[in-house]
């Protein structure tokens, strides 16, 4: 037997494997846990992993080029750089926008950056990483995405991006913030990290404006365990991101490359010795936050299966919208931006006021009855332990109004799944716990 011969029994033995190791296991309701995401894959994903294991490259390699040309074209941008989490993407994301290439439009320390604080914090952490000011306005409901009418409130002399996520899949109301940005000659990042396949005006959001990112944690749509991306249409964005991504350098060359600018010896810098090896010049402060082949080879087959991630999502969301319907008198349930199409991550519910229980009640009911349940990340993230010493002080960021909205978030809001892996079953036992918890008040 030769290695082909070998390689290809191995790869037929792991999709055996697999069969054995990952038979879907039968629900049981009150017993069997309703998790609110997780992976969702089949054979493929284990096929691939292993092949890229026996090439024995370890860092990015064949897979991860397939990955991220099959991406772009699917979202239809020109440009996806992977990375090694979507947190690595919005840092890669922002930090892009603080590079001497782009002049007088870079984002320098002390400048600001509009953002909400009713979200996940690694949107927010390369901010204030960098020394650049967070400028907080309020969300809406029951849309959970940023109140554009307070966009102008927000704006100074200062600012110079806006950085907003797309809330649980649910698009922002990217024209108003588009034209906003246009208006104010503002950089827009989109973390689109929860929002893979939705699409606003008929365009995938990430898309839209300047930089979008993705993460690719096994909850969300796609997974390699860890991963993200980063996108954009703009030829000095992608290069300028690419150097921050692969220790700062000025070469653009592969790993296992040398030499594609065809004058690797021939630059002349005016700091270092004529000839400098191109390879190892360097024109940012950069990281590495690459992938592995591995990961990367996870993602290629988890690609193969998104419109029937992004249709299954779509299809929770609906049946739960729909069953829940009458419960209006207790939550306030979600509702799409105007214009568009998401690709829910979850269905949100925030217990109204004048409800005769509290969200801690419900969530706690449901938790005991093995239902996974979500707070919609950080709630109101100044109100966490991260943001005490800047509380105190009350320098390096801003907010404008009270966030009341955020508060309501922070104090009444949960989400439950709506992942691929949920069975009608598993949506319907959620749905009979929420009715059977309100069922004390009717």
């Amino acid at each position: 037997m030769n290695k082909d011969q070998l390689r290809n029994e191995i790869l037929e033995k792991t999709k055996e494997y697999y069969k054995l190791a990952f038979s879907e296991q039968a629900f049981v309701p009150g017993e069997s846990f309703v998790n609110y995401g997780g992976r969702f894959f089949d054979e493929h994903e284990l096929i691939n992993l292993m092949d890229a294991s026996l090439d024995f490259w370890l860092t990015s390699g064949r897979f991860h080029k397939k990955f991220e040309k099959d991406l772009a074209k699917f979202l239809g941008v020109n440009s996806c750089l992977l990375t090694n989490s979507g947190s690595s993407a919005n840092l890669l994301a922002f930090m892009t926008l603080t590079s001497d290439t782009l002049g007088d439009r870079k984002i320098k320390r002390g400048d600001e950056v509009i953002t909400v604080a009713a979200g996940f914090p690694t949107t927010v952490a390369p901010i204030i990483q960098y020394g650049a000011h967070p400028v907080f306005v309020d969300v809406e409901l029951p849309t959970y995405s940023i109140d554009v009418a307070e966009m102008e409130k927000a704006l100074s002399c200062k600012t110079k991006a806006v950085m907003v996520a797309h809330t649980l899949g649910n698009p922002f109301n990217l024209k108003a913030v588009k034209d906003f940005c246009d208006k104010n000659n503002l950089w827009l990042i989109e973390d689109n990290c929860d929002a893979l396949g939705s699409k606003y005006d008929g365009v995938y959001t990430g898309t839209i404006g300047h930089i979008g990112t993705c993460s690719f944690y096994p909850p969300h749509h796609m997974t390699m365990g860890e991963g993200g991306a980063v996108f954009t249409n703009n030829p000095m964005l992608r290069k300028i991101t690419l150097s921050f991504r692969d220790w700062g350098r000025d070469c653009w060359c592969p790993s296992g490359t040398d030499n594609t600018c065809g004058k690797r010896f021939n630059w002349d810098y005016e700091k270092l010795p004529k000839g400098y090896d191109h390879k190892y010049v360097y024109s940012h402060f950069g990281y590495n936050l690459k992938v592995t082949d591995m990961q990367a080879a996870v993602g290629c087959a988890q690609l193969e299966k998104l419109p029937i991630i992004i249709q299954k999502r779509k299809e929770n969301h609906a049946y739960l919208l729909n069953e829940l319907q009458d419960m209006e008198k207790y939550f306030v349930l979600p509702k799409a931006e105007d214009n568009s199409e998401p690709s829910w991550f979850g269905f949100l519910l925030t217990v109204k006021e004048e409800a005769p229980f509290s969200k801690n009640d419900i969530v706690q009911f449901l938790e005991e009855n093995k239902v996974q349940t979500r707070m919609l990340f950080a709630g109101n993230l100044l109100m966490h332990p991260c943001f005490d010493e800047m509380r105190k002080t009350g320098e390096g960021f801003r907010v404008v109004g009270e966030l009341p909205v955020t508060n309501q978030v922070m104090n009444d809001t949960f989400w439950v799944g709506v992942y691929p892996g949920m069975t009608e079953e598993k949506l319907n036992y959620m749905v009979s716990k929420i009715k059977e918890f309100t069922a004390r008040w009717n």
